[in-house]
């Protein structure tokens, strides 16, 4: 089995447009969370999302390209050339037949889906549709055009697990750098679906926060208050490259991808196992394939999206898989970024190896008093940011149908 780093980073935020943006707003407890611009949402239970801002397409794409795409295939493209210019990729010297993007979304094109759909409700039954509907809704397109976009000829597709689709995402590139199928694999989720249909079908089976007057403070991982997750946008690229031909191009390696683990609940549409059953086989065969013990693990990235039930079955998973005494460090982003869907995992991928890079994990805001549900002992950074030297992290993430991906980082000795 070939040795699998990542070289490159790229993402789009409700905290930032860029990587380093996105990562000094969380490690200063900044929330995304703000009224929703991108419709009228005066009628809707849930008037808040943490939408990514300021962002303007035509200022990174062609006016042809940017017509032609769904927000989240723009999100896409935008974070993913981020991630190879960070990464230092000579793209006129590599093979390209080496190269692959393997890039996952939960929704797709959903607000061109919503909008299409409108338009012909409001008509008179004629039907009058985009000959680009298709392309700008379906959920492989990011890939295809971030293939297309660069010449990249390896293997490109896109994986959908539900909230751990960008986890997959990385997890299926360092299968196939592994294999020795790629030397280098563009991997990441995007999404795009803060309209009126996702906010309201999410709202009606009361998975979001309902604090309108305050949104800030609204997603609050694992506090006795917190009522649902705030939904949120954006995308997240790694550049997965074979070890060797990352030390032959010279190039800087962020970190080792050592383990990782995909599992499944079997137990519910959309509620996760109540005793974290799944998500704790994922964290021990992840752990297990990294050759490690679960006290090697210094810090874990959270699913953790502010629902009751999930953070307390996460929280215990944790506690069950880490033991007494844990000095594990827990945090979640999503308190800060809003849950962003199949993005998620792709995003906090990157928050977890810029925690190793900088020795600081961001941390937990609006964590005011822990649930009594949950094991007491679990170390959580609440409130403020917290130094910590770490060489080994751990990013989980869960999604709808009961899929549980799970990825651990070390770095390089």
């Amino acid at each position: 089995m070939k040795r699998v780093v990542i070289t490159g980073l790229g993402a789009i935020t409700p905290l930032g447009n860029t990587v380093e943006s996105t990562w000094q707003a969380m490690i200063a407890g900044t929330s995304g969370a703000a009224p929703i611009t991108l419709f009228d949402a005066s009628r809707f239970r849930v008037q808040f999302a943490c939408e990514v801002k300021g962002f303007d397409p035509s200022a990174h794409l062609d006016r042809k390209l940017v017509q032609n795409t769904d927000r989240f295939t723009q999100f896409a493209l935008v974070a993913a050339d981020e991630a190879i210019r960070n990464s230092g990729l000579a793209i006129d010297t590599i093979d390209k037949d080496r190269v692959g993007v393997i890039w996952g979304s939960g929704n797709g094109g959903i607000s061109t889906l919503h909008a299409q759909i409108a338009d012909y409700a409001r008509g008179d039954g004629t039907p009058r549709f985009s000959p680009f509907l298709v392309p700008k809704m379906i959920v492989d397109m990011p890939s295809g055009l971030i293939s297309i976009t660069y010449g990249f000829r390896g293997p490109t597709f896109a994986p959908v697990s539900a909230c751990a689709t960008s986890t997959t995402a990385i997890i299926e590139a360092a299968i196939y750098v592994m294999l020795g199928y790629a030397d280098v694999v563009v991997a990441g989720g995007s999404e795009a679906a803060i309209t009126e249909s996702a906010v309201g079908g999410f709202s009606s089976s009361k998975a979001l926060s309902t604090r309108n007057d305050d949104p800030q403070r609204a997603s609050r991982p694992f506090d006795k208050d917190r009522d649902g997750f705030v939904i949120g946008e954006g995308a997240g690229a790694v550049i997965v490259e074979e070890y060797e031909h990352a030390l032959r191009r010279g190039a800087t390696i962020l970190c080792e991808v050592v383990g990782h683990a995909q599992t499944s609940d079997a137990f519910h549409m959309t509620a996760t196992h109540p005793e974290g059953l799944g998500a704790a086989k994922g964290m021990r065969l992840a752990i297990e394939r990294a050759g490690l013990k679960a006290s090697d693990v210094q810090h874990v990235n959270a699913h953790a999206t502010s629902t009751p039930k999930g953070d307390e079955s996460e929280i215990t998973a944790i506690r069950n898989v880490f033991g007494d005494g844990m000095k594990t460090i827990v945090t979640s982003t999503k308190s800060m970024t809003g849950h962003l869907l199949g993005a998620a995992g792709a995003v906090e991928s990157i928050a977890t190896i810029l925690a190793m890079r900088d020795g600081i994990v961001p941390p937990t805001i609006n964590l005011v008093e822990r649930d009594e549900n949950m094991p007491a002992d679990v170390p959580i950074a609440a409130g403020v940011a917290v130094t910590a030297d770490i060489s080994v992290a751990m990013s989980n993430t869960f999604g709808f149908g009961g899929h549980n991906a799970i990825v651990v980082f070390k770095k390089l000795a």
